[in-house]
């Protein structure tokens, strides 16, 4: 089924003793916004964890396929598209067949209906604008980065055995409440076939993406509190500030730096809701 309703919604999650995105430019240390402290965790670190939820949970589901996944070869994918269809793979899209070629990719694969894609490549599938956008995630405090050495007793080579213990470093966030934002699109949805059940799939991923995404860098990650914001019509009945601004997480002892999401507290003012935008508190 189609959406008939516009969408907005804030997640909260946080990291202990983890790196929950690295930056490749600072030595892979967690990203920090260099003006205020608040870590930062990217959009396209996020919607990789519901990419693979979705590969894990729905695996030889017809419609599921995950398109940016490791190792893909995009061009290989498109011309599954072609041989649908009996055409020539082609760099210019096929004027006659353009809708179908699309078509073929955004039924087949979840990220594409969801996210969108550029597939103007060698083997053109045309572009496709995605009605689900995240933004940056953000902490809600400041973060202290931390490099913890740590050693390997074993060695690589034979040559090396008698060597002390090689040792290494390990970046951290002590601990990090971080918020995210994001937009569901109900117009935009009739564009790429994103329905009810993939929405319901993406809340799933949303609370459920860091249960399977465990790993030492990481840490322990959890999503805490997912607030969805259901407007009465298609087009929206509130701005997505607004709404944003409805929801406030503060530290309960300034005095103290966090550790656990138990010092924070997360608030709704309901008063801020206008009565047409129906708010769900998913998690």
């Amino acid at each position: 089924m189609a959406l008939q309703n516009r969408y907005e919604f804030v997640l909260f999650f946080d990291v202990t003793n983890g790196n929950p995105n690295g930056d490749p430019d600072a030595g892979n240390l967690p990203r920090v916004d260099p003006e205020t402290g608040l870590g930062l965790v990217s959009d396209v670190c996020l919607k990789r964890k519901i990419r693979n939820y979705v590969e894990l949970t729905r695996e030889g589901q017809q419609g599921y396929r995950i398109y940016v996944r490791e190792k893909a070869v995009l061009n290989e994918l498109h011309k599954e598209a072609y041989e649908k269809y009996d055409i020539e793979p082609s760099k210019n899209l096929p004027k006659d067949k353009d809708k179908d070629v699309t078509g073929f990719m955004t039924s087949n694969f979840f990220d594409i209906r969801t996210f969108g894609a550029v597939m103007t490549t060698e083997v053109n599938c045309g572009q496709v604008r995605g009605p689900v956008q995240l933004c940056f995630a953000r902490s809600i405090d400041p973060i202290l980065p931390q490099e913890i050495t740590i050693t390997r007793m074993a060695v690589t080579n034979l040559k090396d055995l008698e060597k002390e213990r090689t040792m290494g470093r390990k970046s951290i966030v002590p601990y990090g409440l971080y918020r995210v934002e994001g937009f569901v699109s109900a117009p935009l949805s009739d564009n790429t076939g994103f329905t009810e059940d993939d929405l319901e799939l993406l809340w799933e991923a949303l609370i459920n993406m860091f249960e399977h995404d465990r790993s030492a860098a990481r840490g322990l990650m959890a999503s805490r509190k997912l607030f969805v914001f259901k407007h009465e019509s298609k087009f929206g009945n509130a701005p997505a500030h607004k709404l944003f601004d409805a929801i406030s997480a503060k530290l309960i002892d300034v005095s103290k730096p966090p550790r656990a999401f138990a010092d924070y507290e997360v608030t709704l003012d309901r008063t801020q809701i206008p009565d047409k935008v129906q708010v769900l508190e998913l998690l």
